[in-house]
């Protein structure tokens, strides 16, 4: 079975779906919403967001997540089979909204692993071992050196950068954005700055296709 397979294994279903949120996606809620975003277009995308998938893609995923996020870990495969069944043409942009205990701590690991060009390797180990360092009751960020070896980051280096003053300021930067798109909870996501609303995974499925049937006509005949 082919990846486009994989991520619309039931086309029929999926139309039907589509059909069902778009919907919801016109309830007073959403209008509203769809509003603040467009009032607020340069706050999904900033300059130094850590992105994947091709730059020229037209349909871009703005994910707002938080390292100790187990919704953010579970919807991560998700998002990873639509990049891989649309080769080309969606993006994904992380944004951060660290809204648990320690979050702060993890971002800052996450981005002086970028600087070794461990980024999304270091996300998965993080999302991996959520259950052992993302305690709600007794989060112990700490705890993530132990697994980070793995990765083959230079863990010296990684100390150092982490103290990077232009981490925080990316930070509040992100924090500030995802207050004026009124992100509460993580993951937030956004396709070409339509918020995901109502939230799940079906309402994402639908979204992203509605997306890329609009910017690329050809795919809503396959």
């Amino acid at each position: 079975m082919n990846k486009k397979a994989i991520f619309a294994m039931t086309a029929v279903t999926m139309l039907a779906v589509f059909l069902i949120a778009s919907m919801f996606y016109k309830d007073q809620e959403t209008v509203k919403m769809e509003t603040l975003a467009s009032g607020n277009a340069s706050a999904f995308n900033r300059d130094y967001a850590q992105s994947l998938g091709a730059m020229d893609a037209k349909v871009v995923i703005t994910e707002f997540l938080d390292p100790g996020c187990e919704t953010c870990a579970a919807f991560a495969p998700f998002i990873k089979s639509a990049l891989d069944a649309f080769p080309g043409k969606i993006r994904l942009v992380i944004r951060y909204a660290p809204l648990h205990d320690g979050a702060d701590y993890m971002v800052s690991v996450l981005e002086a692993a970028r600087k070794q060009g461990k980024y999304w390797e270091t996300l998965q180990v993080m999302y991996d071992a959520q259950p052992y360092w993302a305690s709600h009751s007794n989060p112990q960020p700490q705890l993530i050196w132990q697994y980070l070896p793995s990765v083959g980051l230079d863990l010296e280096k990684l100390k150092a950068d982490m103290n990077d003053p232009e981490i925080a300021r990316l930070l509040q930067q992100d924090i500030a954005d995802a207050k004026a798109l009124s992100v509460t909870k993580t993951p937030g996501f956004f396709v070409n700055g339509r918020p995901l609303e109502p939230f799940g995974a079906e309402e994402l499925k639908a979204l992203i296709l509605s997306e890329l049937y609009k910017n690329y006509p050809s795919e809503s005949g396959r």
